[in-house]
């Protein structure tokens, strides 16, 4: 009898599902999943880390003569849960080139969700003001501050006194902050000071609260340095030589420990590449609903998805089943935001490796915003900003946009007009709801398509004696998804495999040539 194996390609084409029961996960694999999500928990360090590495970190967190530097210079204490009464400024320019594409309203919308995302912080007044440029010293000009005086006051009069003044943009200089304190009376905050307050508040993990003490560190200096550029006025940063080497020295050791994380992270992504499963990386704008959707496609009911920016700070692993069965590992991210200075999103590039290095990435949009389109490139800037330091590209076939929370749209002719002409079979844009499943089969029948693309994979039906050594190797070597008896040879088994390209001619190597 002949026994080279037969290898016939696997059909492609299939039936669409129509409910979320056809493509749940199931009993398959169902414990190994769970163990691969174990192994694979991005926020943790090795546990053969010495016991000298854990007490440095601690020690980089609980510094006290730090956090009266950090204090003085963002108003940023570890006493995040106290009630503020906040007054937010939204400044904007009326017109010529540095002229925000977003529309005013929608900037303040933002700030008001960023104070909202701390608890016990109350909005008492919230305003747009429209200026000539972002640079002036006192930033309005002087009778539009007088005004704001004014309107401040009189609040202060009339109801809850303010505690604070958050002037929603990116970064004000320190001269800024000076002349504003100065005419207000009361403690100012730009965008840098309120979202580390946020980052602080939801950083779980040890790699998280690292990498928000090193991103406290830049706006420091920046501060320290714009007070040294002037002549004039006492000032309220004014470091000693002492308070210098101990910031220089806090970011060395924050840089190191960072380092060592990173080295943990290449470890996971190596063992990743030893068990060959695919990765597929979700990214998106803060709030966009990436964890929601990481819940949709995998059913991981202890994914707990929350209402507020900045949610996510870890990158955290979650496995899940394609249609053909193959696992794959969904990276789950920090999400992105407009006006956040570099300095503060570059301490979390070593965080977004695990997205620039995915095999497909996944960006998710809210089609339920307004701004979404505005959201959407500023993601997609910030990515190719990312990648070109990385190893692979920002190519086309690696990424899917997901317009996700399409059930909170009317219809489609409230989309954007540029999302309405958006359709999946040109690669777009694939309209979902993560919280009906509303098109997350479809997704998943796309993410399999580019998956398998992507990585070199091919489906196959695979004809192998029956308990030969054939099975073992394809149960470690491939993705088997099926088995069944052949109907033309009792002696025969048909294995349905995802396998890769080496492997398959590893396979071939062994078991075909040899007997042929």
């Amino acid at each position: 009898m002949n026994r080279c194996l037969q290898l016939t390609h696997f059909n492609h084409s299939r039936d669409k599902y129509t409910d979320s029961s056809k493509y749940k996960s199931g009993r398959v694999a169902g414990q190994r999943q769970k163990a691969i999500a174990q192994t694979e928990d991005e926020g943790s360090v090795d546990e053969d880390d010495g016991p000298g590495e854990t007490n440095n970190q601690a020690e980089l967190i609980e510094d006290r003569e730090y956090d009266s530097v950090v204090s003085s210079a963002m108003h940023v204490t570890k006493r995040i849960l106290n009630v503020q009464h906040v007054a937010i400024i939204q400044p904007y320019i009326k017109w010529g080139p540095r002229k925000s594409p977003t529309k005013p309203e929608l900037l303040l919308q933002e700030a008001e969700a960023l104070v909202r995302s701390l608890p016990k912080w109350n909005i008492e007044l919230s305003m747009k003001v429209p200026v000539e440029t972002l640079d002036k010293r006192q930033l309005f000009g002087t009778g539009k501050l007088d005004e704001l005086k004014g309107i401040i006051q009189a609040r202060q009069e009339a109801g809850t006194p303010l505690t604070c003044v958050f002037i929603s943009k990116g970064t004000l200089s320190y001269n800024q902050k000076q002349t504003l304190e100065q005419e207000f009376r009361l403690p100012v905050m730009d965008r840098y000071s309120v979202v580390v307050q946020i980052l602080r508040l939801h950083a779980v993990s040890m790699e998280a609260k690292l990498q928000v003490a090193l991103a406290e560190l830049p706006y420091i200096w920046s501060q320290v340095k714009d007070h040294e550029g002037t002549s004039k006025g006492s000032g309220r940063i004014l470091l000693s030589d002492s308070q210098r080497q101990m910031l220089q020295l806090r970011e060395r050791k924050l840089r190191n420990e960072l380092t060592i994380i990173r080295s943990h992270r290449e470890l996971l992504r190596n063992r990743r590449r030893q068990k060959n499963f695919p990765v597929v990386a979700v990214v998106g704008y803060t709030n966009a609903g990436k964890t929601s959707l990481i819940k949709a496609l995998t059913e991981e009911q202890s994914l707990q998805p929350r209402d507020q920016l900045f949610a996510t700070l870890d990158v955290t692993a979650h496995a899940g089943l394609l249609p053909c069965r193959l696992e794959v590992l969904y990276m789950d991210t920090v999400g992105f935001m407009a006006d956040i200075p570099t300095g503060l999103i570059e301490c979390f590039v070593a965080t977004l490796e695990d997205a620039m290095l995915a095999d497909v990435i996944v960006h998710v949009q809210d089609m339920a915003h307004e701004n979404c389109v505005e959201q959407r490139v500023h993601v997609e800037r910030t990515l190719a900003t990312l990648m070109r330091n990385g190893e692979r590209s920002l190519a086309p076939e690696r990424v899917i946009n997901v317009g996700n929370k399409i059930d909170l749209v009317p219809n489609e002719a409230a989309l954007p007009q540029e999302h309405q002409t958006m359709t999946p079979e040109d690669g777009k844009l694939h309209l979902i709801s993560s919280r009906t499943l509303h098109g997350v089969p479809e997704l998943l029948t796309e993410l399999e398509r580019r998956v398998l693309r992507v990585t070199g994979r091919q489906r196959l039906v695979i004809r192998v004696p029956m308990g030969g050594p054939e099975m073992a190797w394809l149960y470690k070597n491939a993705a088997v998804t099926e088995t069944a008896a052949d109907p033309n040879n009792a002696e025969r088994l048909l294995v349905s495999a995802v396998i890769t390209e080496a492997k398959l001619q590893q396979f071939r190597h062994l078991f075909i040539r040899r007997r042929g």
